[in-house]
């Protein structure tokens, strides 16, 4: 018994000893080690933030319903352009796309070097009637107060526009110029799926052959206490996007009076159909957590590195822990919202049709149809009829050995190499998931610190940008364009 008690001690000794080991020397830190760091341009303050002010002034909003929408103010934002970077309307070339959405081309005088493109959308959210009150600043005031920029679009995505015109009338008034064509595409309707907008623009860029050495849009920042053991800010780059698709769920049954119901109303077989759905779960995918690990891993504290660096071991626990919460359980699997329901009109009417809505986002390796044959097994009910509509597939999955990533990724820690850099996965929808056929490398980032509480004004209450962080993100965009422009 001494000699199993003693072997056993001796293996949970050894499993220690492997598991600690691994946890110190499984990440290694392989951050972009800043030789010379970049020189800030000088800004002009108090300019650029009054002309960033007035375009948060432009109510250019995106409303589900088409009706509602303004042309007025998208003329009136192209005209708030021109009349602010006077330098990039007499160097550049516009290309007005499908009426409001705007393609400027800088040319490059090196026709082998592949051109960049960098993208921001110009739309907005509407700002619910409701919560209008609970602004401390009006939605559109584009007031500044305190060193805090506020309105509609100061983070998503008025920011990426305006900073990236103000990099480019900045080296038109340096006088550089490009050996590698810089590209600018602004879509009008981003926030309803861009179909009118960026869609057209890659459309527009496909008829004329046109391939990218890589797309720069909106979507990773800089995060602050929102990854896992990571105390220090992490800039996250987007290499990949969800895909997205809604199933409607439609069951018909003969109507009539409550008081004389079949077994099984309309409602009720739907209800069952729900429950099977949402007790059906896709599978996980731990591949973008591990990659970005990776990258910080070697960062994060000995209980969040330990588990990592031993997933042969601890995958199961860290699943389960990541599938508790739902932000990161988001990351790892095909995720289901069960978000509309509809029976009949009154309390004591039998339906004759319920229906229901649910919202999958989808990781990439799934596709539509995968979720849509998921989905049938999972219900197994021919009374329940399964309709997809506005779906888009998840985006493949650029490299982050190319020469734009690491362009990004130099970048940031050029300007300030107190930050790490890591991929992740998008899982939100971005313009730049239209432009894979113009190129491979397809990323997503913006120069601005979020933490947890500032997430939630993305398309919320008081949305807001610190004035550092506005300029900050005027510094990234201009380091970007002059580096690509420079070849």
């Amino acid at each position: 018994m001494k000699k199993i008690i003693m072997s056993f001690a001796i293996l949970l000794l050894v499993l220690c000893g492997v598991l600690f080991f691994r946890a110190n020397t499984f990440f290694n830190d392989n951050q972009f080690d800043v030789k010379t760091p970049l020189e800030p341009v000088q800004i002009e303050k108090q300019a650029v933030l009054k002309r960033f002010s007035d375009a948060i002034k432009i109510p250019t909003i995106s409303y589900d319903d088409r009706t509602q929408f303004d042309a007025n103010a998208f003329i009136a934002f192209q005209q708030y352009l021109k009349d602010a970077f006077p330098l990039v309307y007499q160097q550049a070339t516009l290309d007005v796309i499908n009426q409001y959405s705007l393609l400027y081309h800088l040319k490059g005088s090196d026709p082998s070097l592949k051109p960049a493109l960098f993208m921001g959308h110009m739309d907005v959210v509407p700002v619910d009637e409701s919560t209008t009150a609970q602004w401390e600043q009006a939605p559109f005031s584009g007031k500044v107060v305190d060193g805090t920029i506020w309105g509609r679009g100061t983070i998503d995505d008025k920011i990426s526009v305006v900073a990236l015109m103000e990099s480019m009338e900045m080296l038109i008034a340096q006088g550089i110029a490009p050996k590698r064509s810089i590209y600018f595409a602004f879509g009008h309707d981003e926030e309803t799926g861009g179909k009118d907008g960026a869609l057209k623009i890659a459309e527009h860029l496909a008829k004329q052959n046109i391939q990218f050495e890589f797309v720069l849009d909106e979507g990773g920042v800089v995060t602050q206490d929102m990854l896992p053991g990571v105390t220090s800010p992490v800039a996250i780059i987007g290499i990949a996007e969800k895909g997205f698709v809604n199933l409607r769920l439609t069951v018909n049954a003969a109507g009539g009076h409550s008081s004389q119901p079949p077994a099984n109303t309309a409602a009720g077989i739907l209800a069952q159909a729900i429950v099977k759905v949402e007790a059906a779960p896709f599978a996980t995918d731990m591949r973008f957590i591990q990659d970005t690990f990776k990258h910080i891993g070697f960062a994060t504290d000995l209980a969040t590195r330990l588990p990592m660096a031993n997933l042969w071991l601890f995958s199961p626990v860290v699943e389960n822990m990541m599938l508790n919460i739902p932000s990161s359980a988001a990351s790892i699997r095909t995720s289901t919202a069960v978000t509309m329901l509809k029976g009949s009109s009154k309390s004591n009417i039998l339906p004759t049709e319920a229906e229901a809505i649910v919202n999958f986002r989808i990781l990439p390796g799934d596709t539509v149809n995968s979720v849509i044959q998921h989905i049938t097994k999972a219900i197994d009910d021919p009374r329940v009829k399964i309709e997809a509509f506005m779906a888009n597939e998840a985006s493949p999955v650029s490299s982050t050995q190319s020469y734009g990533y690491q362009l990004i990724e130099q970048t940031i820690r050029r300007l300030d190499q107190d930050l790490l850099v890591a991929p992740y996965l998008v899982q939100g929808g971005t313009d730049a998931s239209k432009f894979y056929g113009l190129s491979d490398n397809v990323y997503r980032f913006m120069m601005v610190k979020l933490t947890p509480s500032t997430m939630k004004r993305f398309h919320g209450v008081n949305e807001q940008i610190s004035v550092e962080d506005y300029l900050r993100a005027i510094q990234f965009y201009y380091a970007m364009v002059k580096q690509a422009a420079q070849g």
